[in-house]
């Protein structure tokens, strides 16, 4: 998998996992926390399928993604079916009346346009970053009962 980079963030959220979990396993509300994720749809006929929009600057990149495995209160598991290559998983981690843990792993195929003219370092560092600021801006989301800041 050469061509694949896998990232992890992690963050704290002082907020019952019950309402973590809810946020978060609301698929179509990632727009409101993650900063390149545009839309989020889900299929009608089909709930465990999402069809997920992705756009930062010239770059915009759809695909249609399968939940595959599913523990309530704790674990998300996805992996795109056409689109944009991509895997991962979210957990959830009960701290037992002192909040939750959050940790989020996403791995990806790098797409030929980018990886032609980008360092994987370079693209690796932006999206760990981006992705960390998205797990701080859901933990904001959660603490304001999912409510946007405006």
């Amino acid at each position: 998998m050469s061509d694949w980079l896998e990232h992890s963030a992690q963050v704290e959220v002082a907020a019952p996992i019950e309402q973590v979990w809810s946020l978060w396993s609301d698929l179509e509300q990632m727009p409101n926390w993650m900063k390149w994720i545009e839309s989020v749809e889900i299929q009608q006929d089909n709930p465990d399928l999402s069809r997920w929009k992705l756009a930062s600057g010239a770059f915009e990149f759809t695909w249609l993604s399968r939940i595959v495995r599913q523990v309530n209160h704790q674990l998300i598991q996805w992996e795109s079916v056409d689109g944009l290559p991509n895997q991962g998983a979210i957990r959830f981690y009960d701290r037992k009346g002192a909040g939750s843990v959050v940790r989020l792993t996403v791995s990806y195929k790098i797409p030929g346009i980018i990886g032609s003219f980008m360092d994987n370092l370079f693209l690796g560092n932006v999206v760990e970053s981006t992705l960390q600021k998205d797990l701080e801006r859901f933990r904001d989301y959660a603490l304001r009962g999912g409510l946007k800041s405006f």
